[in-house]
């Protein structure tokens, strides 16, 4: 019988790590590399629909090899973070708009529609059982990253009949190694990223797995991230390998890319639009070339770029490379309304600042 309602079976975990050892770990925990004690776990076919709901000990999970994910990579993913407030609760933000795209990601790639409730009620169900985990240093937030795989055992081309949902959790500290005050990133004139009609739109783990050569290629450079460009015409600036990106002008305007299909819709990126409309700045969602990034950064025109994502939050782009390109923007760091933006996003989102547009529940 399909879930109509959270009601999850709880299995605590019976040896989880000692307190002493977890906040030990949790004074540097880095990004995606510690996991909590415990995760979350739904199921799926065609003759029950959702079922068995449950938050057990983290562990591997038995996969048969012929598991359809394994073939045919039906999978999807989220990512949003758990915050500790200063009076010691737990929030999580925009968790509902986290839902929804995972259920929009789902219809894409042919999956069964997580309800809304099964999603949100899985979150708060395994951030309130590790609490313990979310770090207390600055900057730090318990990074979710629920997932859906076909879990059918079957080699053929069609949809799975069996589907697993689950949820992991990981303390996180800062993104980028060596908190650098702003990223260099690399444009990739070899690879694209999403093509009109594609997954651009949607968060599955192949749009990542794809630009994976074009981030090496980044890297081997001396660069931080990779700027993918349409797939059309080569020419219009999309999206970094896992962030969206925005423009801010010496008129104090702001535009970022529309999204058209080929870009992931962030969270984040709607916020921060949000944020700059509350201030009364001109905000644009228009295409932005490559060759008019250089030439407004050179005139001055271009002030400040950054990138914004869950994991990153803000990040600022200081300087653009390819192979025929290399330009500063602005003085290099972040800018004025980058940093003004990003605090005030982080503010809300850590329950320190008004939450006027509903953003911020708190769980705990």
């Amino acid at each position: 019988m399909t879930l109509s309602a959270p009601s999850f079976a709880v299995e605590h975990h019976a040896a989880p790590l000692a307190a002493s050892e977890r906040d030990a770990l949790l004074e540097n925990p880095g990004f995606g590399r510690l996991f909590t004690d415990h995760m979350a776990m739904v199921r799926w076919s065609t003759e029950q629909g959702w079922h068995d709901a449950q938050i057990r000990p983290r562990g591997p999970i038995q996969m048969d090899p012929a598991s359809s994910v394994l073939h045919y990579a039906q999978e999807i993913f989220e990512g949003l973070k758990a915050y500790r407030t200063d009076d010691g609760g737990v929030t999580l933000f925009r968790a509902a708009a986290n839902a929804q795209r995972f259920r929009d990601s789902a219809m894409r790639m042919a999956m069964p529609e997580l309800p809304d409730d099964l999603f949100l009620g899985s979150i708060r169900e395994l951030v309130a059982i590790d609490r313990d985990w979310i770090p207390s240093i600055e900057g730090g937030s318990l990074y979710l990253r629920p997932f859906m795989i076909a879990s059918e055992v079957f080699l053929g081309v069609k949809p799975s009949a069996e589907y697993l949902y689950m949820v992991i959790a990981s303390p996180a500290g800062a993104y980028f190694k060596g908190g650098a005050p702003s990223i260099t990133v690399w444009i990739s004139d070899g690879y694209t990223r999403a093509a009109p009609g594609g997954t651009g739109a949607a968060k599955c783990g192949g749009n990542y797995a794809a630009s994976l050569p074009a981030q090496a290629e980044a890297i081997a450079e001396g660069c931080d991230q990779v700027v993918f460009l349409d797939a059309v015409e080569r020419r219009f600036v999309e999206e970094l390998g896992g962030m969206n990106t925005f423009f801010v002008f010496d008129d104090g305007s702001i535009q970022t890319p529309p999204l058209t299909g080929t870009i992931l819709p962030g969270i984040t990126r709607d916020s921060i639009l949000t944020l700059a409309r509350d201030e009364g700045l001109a905000v644009r969602e228009q295409p932005y070339a490559i060759d008019q990034w250089e030439a407004d950064a050179k005139s001055g025109r271009l002030r400040e770029s950054f990138a914004c994502g869950t994991a990153a939050v803000v990040t600022p782009i200081g300087r653009v490379r390819g192979r025929a390109t290399d330009f500063s923007i602005g003085n290099g760091g972040p800018g004025t309304l980058t940093n003004r933006l990003r605090e005030r996003l982080v503010a809300i989102q850590r329950g320190q600042a008004a939450d006027p547009h509903g953003w911020v529940e708190r769980i705990l």
